[in-house]
């Protein structure tokens, strides 16, 4: 009953829309009208509002993590982390992405999972969210390709969780890898042919 309580929880926290609530609050439409179709800040930001854009992408990271931190606050023992994370606390991260990526809302059309697994990351094991945010950032300040950077991201640290010892950890996070892999699939074919957009490309 725990694992099913915080899996609620993460589905419910995660399936919040801010790409679209804020957009449809500042007058800018429907944000899946455009570009990729999703509700993330990547889309967000084709709308030409970076402010609206970065707040999608915090409360987007936000939701990933209030419900770990929710979980792991009601039902995991401090003095045994790791194995503690075999229940409820991976519970709450993965239907936290899957809120995301599959909002009731809206039809279960959402975003891609990447931002809201970045707060996932942190509140696992801040070790395994601050290589997120690091492989994040250099892959999108290097190439300037936001699938890219985000792919790189979800992959970096389902291998940091098996490098850094926190092995209890991997398996939800490789499973959120190949599922934000998988939303991705349109994008690594772009990629393949060289036709993915650059952020700032205006496409």
């Amino acid at each position: 009953m725990d694992t099913l309580f915080a899996a609620l929880i993460g589905y419910l926290l995660g399936s919040i829309p801010f790409g679209y609530l804020l957009t449809r609050a500042a007058g800018l439409g429907d944000v899946r009208a455009q570009g990729s179709g999703n509700i993330g800040a990547t889309n967000v930001l084709r709308t030409g509002n970076k402010k609206l854009a970065a707040a999608t992408l915090l409360l987007d990271l936000a939701k990933g993590l209030a419900p770990v931190l929710i979980a792991r606050a009601l039902f995991d023992q401090p003095d045994a982390m790791p194995a503690a994370a075999l229940g409820p606390v991976p519970a709450a991260a993965l239907f936290a992405v899957l809120g995301h990526c599959f909002p009731v809302w809206l039809k279960f059309k959402g975003g891609k999972g990447v931002a809201t697994n970045a707060g996932v990351c942190f509140g696992l094991a801040w070790p395994l969210g601050l290589t997120y945010a690091i492989v994040w950032l250099a892959v999108l300040g290097g190439l300037r390709i936001s699938s890219l950077a985000g792919m790189a991201a979800v992959l970096c640290a389902a291998i940091a969780a098996a490098v850094l010892g926190y092995e209890a950890l991997v398996p939800v996070l490789a499973l959120i890898a190949a599922l934000v892999l998988w939303l991705h699939r349109a994008n690594i074919a772009r990629l393949v042919k060289g036709e993915e957009p650059r952020v700032g490309s205006g496409k």
